[in-house]
């Protein structure tokens, strides 16, 4: 028997409890403990055979200081695999997350809310991304004359994503509004990119042409109402203070901690392993080939979609002992929530 190949039904039952007894307690799992709750009624000594065998096969660890064992990688992977994913939540979880949720109508305010939700519930880091990538559409741009030189400028995205700013211009009220006209109109639908894009071609080609919408136009682009970066994301992290009673390694929780506080990488892990293709949650055990620092923690998530088009993707990254079942459910649950719910706010 090796890691690689399928185990036997006694084998498969005896490392479940293992890894079910270790989540739960926490402690280096002995033969009699499993012994007690052998449904077989197996005696120690059998036990102890199946264990030797379970750990020749790099399922289990011997920590030095303890004669129990606690499993590898490759338990907690076959474990996760013979999860049935047909377990609902409890009334209260449904109900905590429905009314954390609550009142919801864009994308940003949905991913911050779940992860906190998430971290709230699997007592681990909740990671929630909303892209703003080449999904970034334009619904409308709305301009305000604030006072003596100040714009408002609002845009918002067909993605629920709100930009606002204050730009330095001098323009009345109505030369903004003629503008704002002239860009949804023209450009409702289009990227942020290719409105930039096509708005600095026509200020080249009809420089001779200009009229008074245009150089208003001009000036509210040169201020950068449109500007944005199109790859960029906006990433949400709640509960990093959960891996402090995790992580033993001063060290190794702060390159932890250091990992998640740069959003970037955070993005490049959850891309990296969270294809958009993908229907069920995706549990990944060992993350060091994406972010060596995050070697020991496991990665639970599925991309976030609205009408089948993915708008960003949610997580939570914690250490192998955690409670899987719950966890995959919880993430399954809201990102059906977060279709349903954004879907219903359009």
């Amino acid at each position: 028997m090796s890691s690689g190949q399928s185990i036997g039904d006694r084998e498969r039952e005896i490392l479940t409890a293992i890894v079910e007894t270790f989540i739960s307690t926490g402690e280096p799992v002995g033969s009699r403990m499993i012994s007690r709750s052998s449904r077989e009624g197996l005696s120690p000594a059998t036990i102890r055979n199946v264990m030797a065998d379970l750990a020749d096969a790099g399922f289990l660890e011997q920590p030095h200081t303890s004669a129990g064992r606690i499993p590898s990688a490759s338990a907690y992977r076959y474990y996760v695999e013979q999860l049935s994913g047909k377990t609902q939540l409890s009334q209260a979880d449904e109900g905590m997350i429905q009314e954390s949720l609550q009142g919801v109508t864009d994308v940003q305010e949905f991913m911050e809310r779940t992860s906190h939700v998430l971290s709230l519930i699997s007592r681990n880091v909740g990671v929630a991304v909303a892209a703003s990538g080449p999904k970034n559409a334009l619904e409308h741009v709305y301009f305000s004359r604030l006072g003596d030189q100040k714009v408002l400028a609002v845009v918002v995205t067909k993605s629920g994503v709100v930009r606002d700013r204050v730009l330095r211009l001098d323009l009345p009220q109505s030369d903004l509004d003629a503008a704002a006209r002239f860009i949804n109109d023209n450009y409702r639908g289009w990227t942020l990119k290719d409105v930039r894009a096509e708005i600095a071609r026509r200020l080249e080609q009809e420089r001779s042409e200009y009229d008074r919408l245009m150089t208003s136009v001009e000036q509210l682009y040169k201020q950068g109402v449109l500007s944005g970066e199109d790859s960029a994301h906006v990433v949400f992290v709640e509960g990093a203070a959960n891996l402090v009673a995790s992580e033993q390694d001063r060290q190794r929780l702060q390159e932890l901690l250091h990992a998640l506080e740069e959003k970037q990488r955070l993005v490049e892990l959850l891309g990296a392993y969270l294809d958009a293709k993908q229907e069920a949650v995706r549990v990944v055990i060992g993350l060091d080939e994406a972010q060596p620092s995050m070697r020991n923690l496991v990665l639970i998530g599925t991309p976030a979609r609205v009408g089948g088009e993915v708008m960003g993707s949610l997580a939570v990254l914690g250490p192998p002992r955690m409670d899987y079942q719950h966890t995959i459910t919880a993430v399954s649950y809201i990102a059906r929530l977060f279709d349903k719910v954004l879907n219903e706010s359009e």
